[in-house]
């Protein structure tokens, strides 16, 4: 159970808007968590942590990483949205006291997904996608296929994502391939 000093600071780190945002996460990782057998509680410490890197003062994320030795690769220099997984995991860790690997594993790939990922990362990852304040399209098919199976919701989110972000033109981060991959293995 998480202290309430924790959303204080994250309201001040994050800002309200985006703490709405994890309070809706939250709430829709501890429905999947019941749903599919994840700990309800580990759910729901990653869900309010999982943006905890996306700081609303616009912090030089490049240098905050390399304060905390956090080692990005070439995708996540120049994606610097992606960097906010990897440094809320280090945050978590350091600012929140939490040092559960499971938690910390599903802070870490929230965004980019990874191969094999656990439940936990899963439903993260899922309820991040589908939280209610969200609105793009291909979503609503997402969310009636997240209450029938999981793996078909996050193949579908995934694919979706794959699309966008090169329809964008931007440069799509190979633990999505990875994850995309893995869970398509995994549903064979």
């Amino acid at each position: 159970m998480l202290e309430p000093w924790v959303h204080k600071r994250l309201k001040e780190d994050i800002g309200m808007e985006r703490y709405k945002h994890t309070l809706r996460v939250a709430e829709i990782s501890k429905k999947l968590a019941r749903k599919y057998g994840a700990d309800e509680e580990k759910a729901n410490i990653a869900a309010l942590l999982h943006d905890c890197g996306k700081f609303q003062d616009k912090k030089n994320l490049l240098k905050v990483a390399d304060d905390f030795d956090i080692i990005l690769d070439n995708v996540m220099k120049i994606n610097k949205h992606l960097i906010h997984g990897p440094l809320g995991a280090e945050i978590a860790k350091r600012t929140y006291d939490v040092h559960d690997e499971e938690i910390l594993s599903a802070i870490y790939y929230h965004t980019t997904g990874r191969e094999n990922m656990s439940l936990l990362e899963k439903v993260i990852y899922m309820a991040d996608y589908i939280e209610p304040g969200r609105d793009f399209k291909g979503l609503e098919e997402v969310r009636n296929l997240v209450d029938v199976d999981l793996n078909n919701a996050l193949l579908l989110a995934m694919n979706n994502t794959i699309k966008y972000v090169i329809e964008k033109g931007y440069l799509l981060h190979i633990d999505t391939v990875k994850a995309r991959n893995s869970i398509k293995l995994e549903m064979e």
